[in-house]
């Protein structure tokens, strides 16, 4: 009989100190997975280590700028070195810039293009080095948007960055289907974070005149999205890749 013990699921989510990301970590940690965690501040991800480490889970915390390179190889390189492999990457790091497209200064725009697009293509690729390197099957989830399929005023710069990730998702799940890598990505509607709420509730007009848009009239909400991540990385999505799933009470479906 093979006395073997078989190594605990990895995982790395950017982005996890609260709302969608923290909510994932989460999940993940229930699902068995020992997950590593990121943040701009490292000291910030506390809350959601206790969250990780209420499951039984590891949890690691690391310092994560998707601007700098040299961040981003240090984190992979941290991660490695802690769990030994990895084998599902989140990218959920991201930025929002509410202002209307002729007022972009290009600053604005490199801002939101370096860490929505640009961090979450690098820390892929050093996932789909990791996982080519050790011949390991593994799966990246990225957390795209309804407002990089559909259409808004007063959000383009970050629109077109979540647009960027869905067809990153498919030109990705393709190059890496070879090697057993699966490439997904989540879309969700307007995410009645903590933040968010708060926005909200300040307009109730706005916030009902948005409700009443949706066909199931509420909101998306993190544990919404952390279930469709838990399903993404689990076995019985293992013939799903270069998927961006649509996660918007029907809104699109109009």
């Amino acid at each position: 009989m093979d006395s073997a013990i078989t190594p605990r699921r990895t995982a790395l989510v950017t982005g996890a100190s609260y709302g969608i990301g923290a909510a994932i970590a989460q999940v993940l940690a229930r699902d068995g997975y020992d997950v590593a965690v990121t943040e701009l501040n490292a000291d910030a991800l506390g809350g959601t280590l206790q969250q990780i480490k209420a499951h039984g889970a590891c949890g690691v915390p690391l310092a994560l700028d998707t601007r700098s390179q040299d961040s981003v190889e240090a984190c992979m390189t941290t991660v490695l070195e802690a769990f030994g492999h990895l084998d599902l990457l989140v990218n959920n790091a991201g930025v929002l810039l509410r202002k209307p497209a002729v007022d972009v200064s290009r600053d604005e725009w490199n801002a939101v293009i370096d860490v929505n697009l640009t961090g979450t293509f690098f820390i892929s690729q050093q996932m789909g080095r990791h996982l080519i390197g050790t011949r390991r099957k593994g799966s990246i989830i990225s957390i795209a948007s309804t407002h990089g399929i559909v259409g808004m005023a007063g959000i383009s710069a970050y629109g077109i960055s979540k647009a960027g990730i869905t067809h990153m998702t498919r030109m990705l799940a393709i190059e890496w289907a070879e090697h057993g890598i699966r490439v997904n990505a989540i879309a969700p509607g307007t995410t009645e974070t903590p933040s968010r709420k708060k926005s909200l509730g300040a307009d109730p007009a706005r916030r009902q005149l948005m409700i009443d848009r949706i066909p199931f009239k509420r909101f998306c909400t993190e544990a919404d999205v952390a279930g469709l991540a838990s399903y993404l990385a689990s076995p019985a999505a293992d013939y799903v890749t270069g998927q961006t799933i649509l996660l918007d009470g029907g809104l699109t479906a109009y």
